[in-house]
């Protein structure tokens, strides 16, 4: 008895010694691989990357192009994309990256942005809208309710996209850019439907508010403060601050800022010197005037 219990015993212990040496060979042999294939195989992080992170503001809003702060590091780091377009980090945050790369670089001006349209209030309407309370659906309708097809519709989406609190609303109804807020990250450049914001630079004080492309009289049919292509401002402009695109006046404000002459010139006063003219008492406002936001800015 005694007998066959230890031959059970020794034939155990012969069939499970090699198997764990087996395995444990095995497992020396994979680790092995495994160390050799990381070494090999490993991604090589540039250690500018971090440093550019860690410049960056972090807030990954998309408006440098890139698919947020850390993939803007990368190709920045990878020379894939130009230091300078953090609009929220503005000029000191890309001189800071230039410091790291090593290169030289005009950072510019910090951006804000502005929409282009003035109408509010004053606009025309084309029917009754009661549908989505957005931009955005009142837009799929007709071209909107509004006459204009290039006047804002009032819904506020550009404001429902700002994360930054930096709108205000006009006494006409009009969503309005708060500049010391405003970080330049374009969301209510991608919010409005109408494509009426662009980023201009923020010491720059006149601005066209109108978008539309029409003609003249076109344009008094729905608008009664659209540019009707007068040209007047043009040939007041004593650097060619202003031009005609499309039969609509648009500045160029790299030539320098717009004089009083050109202001004063047009007769519909839809160019706007926000340091010149009187000043407008901005409803305070924002966030709180969504909730009201299902009733758009009715002409009076």
């Amino acid at each position: 008895m005694m007998e066959a219990l230890l031959a059970d015993n020794l034939l155990a212990v012969s069939t499970i010694v090699p198997a764990v040496i087996g395995l444990g060979g095995l497992g020396i042999v994979f680790g092995i691989v495994l160390a050799v294939a990381s070494e090999r195989l490993a991604v090589k992080v540039d250690a500018r990357v971090k440093q550019v992170l860690d410049i960056l503001p972090g807030i990954n809003c998309g408006a440098c192009g890139q698919p947020g702060c850390e993939g803007y590091a990368d190709n920045v780091v990878a020379g894939k994309a130009a230091p300078t377009l953090c609009a929220p980090g503005g000029p000191e945050v890309a001189q800071k990256i230039a410091e790291v790369l090593g290169l030289a670089v005009e950072a510019g001006e910090r951006l804000v942005a502005f929409c282009h349209c003035k109408g509010g209030k004053d606009s025309e309407w084309k029917y009754d809208y009661d549908g989505i309370p957005t931009c955005g659906a009142a837009a799929l309708i007709a071209g909107g309710p509004i006459a204009c097809n290039y006047g804002c519709i009032g819904f506020y989406d550009c404001i429902a996209a700002c994360k930054y609190d930096a709108f205000l609303i006009a006494p006409n109804g009009m969503p309005v850019v708060n500049a010391e807020k405003c970080v330049a990250c374009k969301a209510c450049v991608n919010a409005c439907p109408r494509g009426l914001f662009e980023l201009v630079p923020i010491s720059r004080k006149v601005h066209i508010l109108c978008s539309n492309l029409d003609k003249g009289k076109a344009v008094k049919d729905v608008c009664q403060v659209g540019c009707i292509g007068c040209t007047r401002c043009v040939k007041k402009c004593d650097n060619g601050q202003i031009s005609m695109k499309d039969g609509l006046a648009v500045i160029d404000y790299s030539k320098g800022e717009v004089n009083i002459e050109a202001v004063e010139s047009c007769p519909v006063g839809v160019i706007h010197h926000y340091a010149y003219q009187d000043p407008i008492t901005w409803q305070p406002p924002v966030k709180e005037a969504l909730k009201g936001a299902a009733e758009p800015v009715q002409s009076a």
